[in-house]
């Protein structure tokens, strides 16, 4: 049973656990959005599956638990998987946000709980991780990003939000992912936001924000 918050109280925020890879600049759109009572969510944690990345530095400066769980520190891919399960399980959260992390996820975790990732494509266009490159050498005039579940297919879940962003000419790889990342993290924080303030439902692929 849900309680009310005593009127004029905020509800109290939605946990999550956030993954990353790398620079962490998702990360710190959330950790950003998160300063933010009426946000509704709080970090429990920030965990990585490589040491000394700047998205680790993020979460530390914000005074955010971090962990690490390398695959190489394990005999197989599913006692990584496994072992990555109970870290997260260890800080409770809602659901999990990957922002930007590189390795596939395995039963253990995806069972568990539902795991939001970004995409810098209209999915089911350009899956995998030259999505931008592969826009380009098809002459694409419209991509964008996808804020998607995650299931054990390569870019293959549940299309929670999409944005387009333009192809222009002479666009370079580079220059274009730049543009398509600004318009992820804004749709990022505002889907992420979304669930964790109303909450969400997975009607075999639709997925419904109240």
């Amino acid at each position: 049973m849900t309680t009310a918050a005593p009127s004029g109280e905020l509800p109290a925020p939605t946990g999550v656990v956030v993954l990353v890879s790398g620079s962490g600049t998702n990360l710190q759109a959330l950790i950003d959005a998160a300063g933010d009572p009426a946000y509704g969510l709080t970090i429990r944690a920030v965990g990585a599956d490589r040491d000394g990345i700047a998205g680790l530095q993020r979460a530390e400066a914000a005074g955010i638990p971090t962990f690490v769980r390398r695959v190489a520190d394990f005999p197989e891919r599913t006692a990584w998987d496994a072992a990555l399960a109970a870290q997260i399980a260890a800080h409770a959260p809602a659901f999990v946000v990957s922002a930007g992390f590189m390795k596939l996820l395995g039963p253990a975790v995806l069972g568990a709980w539902t795991v939001v990732n970004t995409h810098p494509a209209l999915l089911p266009a350009f899956p995998g991780a030259h999505a931008v490159r592969d826009a380009l050498a098809y002459g694409a005039k419209v991509t964008g990003c996808t804020v998607h579940l995650v299931d054990d297919g390569i870019d293959t879940g549940p299309v929670v939000a999409q944005r387009a962003v333009e192809v222009c000419p002479g666009d370079t790889e580079d220059g274009l992912h730049e543009r398509i990342k600004a318009v992820e993290r804004e749709l990022l924080v505002d889907v992420v936001g979304r669930m964790a303030r109303d909450g969400f439902t997975v009607t075999e692929r639709k997925v419904t924000i109240p």
